[in-house]
């Protein structure tokens, strides 16, 4: 049903950042049962290679490249191999990003109180190093894939490019500054990029998701028992429909974007999918 509704995408070569996340392994999935070509490029390569296995058993193609996306000599060599094995890249997905604890704060608002307890991380004891890294991780990591990937797209062959942006972009979510900035920058970012390249044949979008219950967040949002945690109920309360997402709610969207037949006007946004939680004012 996928590859009936964009035939358009068959034969294409798409290359995927963090590939073997969470979302963007279910990303992956659907485009090749779509006919494109997959690159799964991820840090961690056994991780890549595992999602490839799954992907040729089923009869789609895709190869698996290690690269660090904050590493322009690193996504550069990535680049040599895709266009040994796939050719020029169409469709760019800059999925590799996250988190660090070391830029997170323990409570959602300050107190004095909060610096005379040992162990407790305020605002003042977030470290510069990690700030550092997550800004590194998702705005670079979007930039410097970018520099590498479009400029096939830019020698006159057009392609467009998804980034993955946040909830946090458009309101930031507290305890978490450093990932919250960064999602904002990589929104903004990919508003220039769309604009810098609408000439060019490159359209440049985003994808926002909201809130999707996945391995990786499992012990933020759900105690050991099973029950949600406190901040799941405050998630849950302010998403309209009232649940979690799911990462196959996310491939509608993405299809769209990437597939120049069904949005080959819509360039410069930033989708949410995120069950009306940017839309609620709480009231």
């Amino acid at each position: 049903m996928i590859a009936e509704a964009h035939p358009s995408l068959r034969g294409k070569t798409a290359v995927i950042t963090g590939g073997a996340g969470v979302l963007c392994r279910e990303f992956a999935k659907a485009l090749a049962v779509c006919g494109v070509r997959v690159v799964i490029l991820n840090r961690t390569f056994s991780m890549a290679e595992t999602l490839r296995d799954e992907i040729l058993a089923v009869g789609g193609t895709a190869i698996a490249v290690q690269a660090d996306v904050t590493d322009k000599a690193s996504l550069e060599e990535a680049h040599r191999n895709v266009l040994d094995a796939f050719g020029p890249c169409q469709i760019l997905i800059n999925g590799a990003g996250g988190n660090r604890p070391s830029a997170t704060t323990d409570d959602e608002f300050f107190s004095l109180e909060t610096l005379e307890v040992p162990g407790k991380k305020s605002f003042f004891d977030l470290e510069e190093a990690a700030f550092d890294q997550v800004f590194s991780l998702n705005l670079k990591g979007t930039l410097l894939p970018t520099q590498c990937f479009a400029r096939d797209m830019a020698n006159g062959n057009g392609g467009t490019i998804v980034n993955i942006s946040s909830m946090n972009a458009f309101t930031p979510l507290t305890k978490i500054p450093a990932y919250s900035a960064a999602k904002a920058a990589v929104s903004n970012f990919t508003q220039w990029l769309a604009v810098h390249f609408a000439k060019s044949g490159i359209r440049v979008n985003a994808i926002a998701p909201g809130f999707f219950s996945t391995e990786q967040n499992a012990a933020l949002l759900w105690n050991p028992d099973g029950t949600p945690t406190a901040r799941t109920g405050k998630i849950l309360r302010a998403t309209p429909m009232g649940r979690f997402g799911t990462p196959g709610e996310l491939l509608g969207t993405l299809l769209w974007l990437v597939d120049e037949d069904a949005s080959g006007f819509v360039t410069g946004v930033v989708v949410p999918v995120d069950g009306g939680f940017s839309a609620y004012s709480g009231v």
